[in-house]
């Protein structure tokens, strides 16, 4: 790949610059693609966008950045979005440094800004080696997401309808999975609503779904996958918690959405569940009330304590197999297991050794 270093003044950068929020921001007189269809959002803090105007303000050196030449003789910002746009948003008064905006300034501290030389790499190459190039410089910095490194290397078609559905400001993805009580963590613009719908869709292998779709028109199959895990939730679940959104509903989705469920009698065990001590993992119960699978609770542990006390009362020997062990060679064990009303306290404790107490578990 071709690289060729240059300067270029701030005054010259934000000539014509214009920020149509999610649409898109360029500049550069219209020539410079500030946030290309694979890069993220404006993600900096106040804290990191005001650094960068103070080291401009100090005439102190700010990182090389990297634009990548377009066949049409254009450029896009390969590395160096978020610095450029905080340049561009102070210079056009969307913000102040220290309560004095840039209109503020007097002419010669205007100046010395827009007279500031930015170092940028033109870079020219095929997509291959772009992507690869991008993928590299943005190792440091402010870290990119597992699902932006993603977007960076399938951006198309399919890409962009996605992004509008699953990754802008109250997107309708957001909004579906919001209404009457959030059923997904994350945020739409850091991608992970993305990462989530893709991961449900295809058993995690994420990076092979972007592969096939890639150059899909649209990304309808997985909106309208999306809106149904949604409806079987709220239809199956019908008491909202905030517990709900830590789920992964398109796995259950996925096993259980052909099943004859019962909401109502669901509800009565979620709520007991919910009341139960020993159950550190309240998340988890949604799962459990489908799977009866014990290692969504993440049941209470025996405390230390409680295990010196069995095992002295039985004298090291295991309650199963009789046979002496260390304490370290024994597990806690449920005399009467949890699932049959059996509690975490030291009177339900018995010790056994760790392949007859790993037998008795499935483990």
């Amino acid at each position: 790949m071709k690289i060729d270093l240059n300067k270029i003044p701030i005054r010259e950068i934000i000539a014509g610059y214009k920020d149509s929020a999610e649409e898109g921001v360029t500049a550069y007189d219209d020539k410079l693609n500030i946030r290309p269809k694979y890069q993220r959002e404006f993600v900096y803090k106040e804290k990191q966008r005001n650094a960068v105007i103070e080291t401009i303000k100090n005439s102190f050196p700010l990182n090389v950045m990297y634009w990548m030449i377009r066949e049409d003789g254009g450029y896009e910002v390969l590395d160096g979005q978020q610095r450029t746009i905080s340049i561009g948003q102070y210079v056009n008064g969307d913000f102040s440094l220290n309560n004095r905006f840039f209109h503020n300034l007097t002419d010669e501290e205007q100046n010395q800004i827009l007279d500031y030389e930015l170092m940028i790499y033109f870079c020219e190459g095929t997509d291959k080696e772009r992507l690869d190039w991008f993928r590299i410089i943005n190792i440091a910095g402010e870290k990119l997401t597992d699902q932006e490194i993603r977007n960076a290397v399938y951006t198309g078609p399919w890409l962009s309808d996605a992004k509008l559905k699953f990754s802008k400001t109250n997107c309708a993805a957001y909004l579906l999975a919001n209404d009457d009580g959030a059923l997904v963590n994350g945020s739409p613009i850091r991608q992970e609503y993305l990462q989530t719908a893709l991961s449900w869709i295809n058993d995690g292998k994420i990076e092979d779904y972007m592969a096939k779709h890639q150059h899909t028109q649209n990304a309808d199959k997985l909106w309208n996958y999306f809106q149904n895990v949604i409806a079987w939730v709220r239809v199956t679940f019908t008491n909202y918690r905030k517990e709900m959104k830590s789920v992964q509903w398109g796995e259950l989705y996925n096993e259980f959405k052909d099943k004859k469920l019962n909401a109502a009698k669901l509800e009565v065990e979620i709520k007991k569940l919910m009341q139960d001590e020993d159950v550190t993992k309240l998340s988890g119960i949604y799962s459990y009330v489908l799977t009866r699978n014990e290692k969504y609770l993440s049941i209470r542990a025996f405390k230390d304590k409680q295990k010196r006390e069995a095992y002295e009362k039985q004298k090291g020997i295991c309650a199963k197999c009789k046979e002496h062990f260390e304490l370290d060679e024994m597990e806690a064990d449920h005399i009467k297991p949890w699932h049959e009303g059996g509690k975490t306290t030291s009177g339900n404790c018995q010790m056994l050794c760790k392949q007859d107490n790993r037998t008795k578990s499935g483990k």
